[in-house]
């Protein structure tokens, strides 16, 4: 169990504690606290003096949490290894949950289920497993180009620690995307596994989330997925069967959903950095999918604009806007919690 940790002493004896709690399996815990400033590593101490399942390594300059986490990792020991921030939890069973699947399915290199979404206090986790899905994993990496996104949040993520040394690093090239990058090249290697209808993990919300994109930063995580699609089939991915197709789907998928963002930045009227947004989000699209500048939703942007550069207003009114858009999330997030892989997409 790899814990990094900056500025999160607070939340570091939590989240240690329902890690040492885990039942039917040997656990042993490694902090690396990244130079933090407030005090988090004295907290990591006296965690770790009072048990011997508990390690730590303190760095005296901060290293990042690309290095952090590649250093712990490849410290990792034990036959499984999971990589958890020390805002997050792990939910009661959580690791046996996950070792059952894959001692069951030896040919299974990665299980995730479903981290939780939570702000101060998590809510009462689901713990009764009904059932588990197994993927080949050229089949799952297939289903992930055809959604174009990432439906799997770190701390659910349970890995072999065989496969992580084969795996290595986490790349710096693509570090807001390192994580999803990684699930793809544990996929080249072996079978994927989700433990469905049980919550794997909370995943906190708040202000200070390393990867949490504010709206306006959207072009920069949809240029670091399509990087990562792009790095995957260059190297690790390339001998995949149908590499090229899967390829051209990932690309058109992240071009649909960045012209999607686009339009709803002009549902509304929008502030002048959000049509700034929506102008990079166009030419990325077009920029990873030619295509893109011929299709129906590339007119509507197109007409969005338009309408608003004449006073016009936007075409679909304020409140049916933000009705429709909590419609298409909530449908989004039960697709995700049951199953964990999106539906493919296709650009009108």
């Amino acid at each position: 169990m790899v814990i990094p940790c900056y500025n999160y002493g607070h939340y570091l004896q939590d989240c240690v504690q329902g890690v040492l709690d885990q039942d039917g399996v040997d656990v042993d815990v490694l902090i690396i606290d990244d130079d933090s400033p407030d005090g988090s590593v004295a907290v990591a101490r006296k965690i770790a003096d009072g048990d011997a399942r508990v390690r730590l390594i303190e760095h005296h300059v901060n290293a990042g949490h690309i290095a952090t986490y590649n250093e712990g990792l490849a410290a990792a020991e034990g036959d499984y290894v999971v990589l958890l921030s020390a805002d997050d939890l792990v939910t009661p069973g959580s690791f046996q949950r996950a070792t059952a699947l894959m001692e069951a399915h030896p040919e299974v290199v990665m299980v995730h289920g479903f981290a939780r979404t939570f702000k101060d206090v998590p809510p009462p986790p689901r713990t009764e497993m009904r059932s588990w899905t197994v993927w080949p994993g050229a089949e799952w990496v297939a289903r992930i180009c055809r959604a174009g996104g990432n439906p799997v949040a770190t701390p659910e993520v349970m890995l072999r620690t065989s496969t992580m040394h084969q795996l290595g690093d986490y790349d710096p090239r693509v570090p807001h995307a390192g994580d999803f990058l990684m699930w793809l090249r544990a996929a080249a290697l072996g079978g994927i596994g989700r433990v469905n209808d049980v919550d794997q993990a909370y995943y906190r919300v708040h202000g200070n989330n390393m990867h949490v994109q504010q709206f306006a930063g959207a072009d920069t995580d949809l240029r670091q997925r399509y990087e990562s699609f792009e790095i995957f089939f260059d190297e690790d991915g390339r001998d995949m069967p149908d590499a090229d197709r899967l390829r051209t789907a990932a690309r058109l998928a992240v071009a649909r959903e960045a012209l999607v963002i686009a339009c709803a930045c002009y549902e509304t009227k929008p502030s002048t950095e959000e049509a700034a947004l929506a102008g990079r989000l166009v030419a990325l699209a077009e920029e990873i999918y030619p295509p893109a500048r011929d299709s129906r939703l590339r007119r509507t942007y197109t007409r969005l604009v338009s309408r608003t550069e004449q006073g016009k207003g936007p075409l679909v009114p304020r409140s049916i806007s933000a009705f429709n858009k909590r419609v298409r999330q909530h449908v989004e997030w039960r697709r995700w919690r049951r199953y964990g892989v999106e539906s493919a997409v296709k650009l009108p």
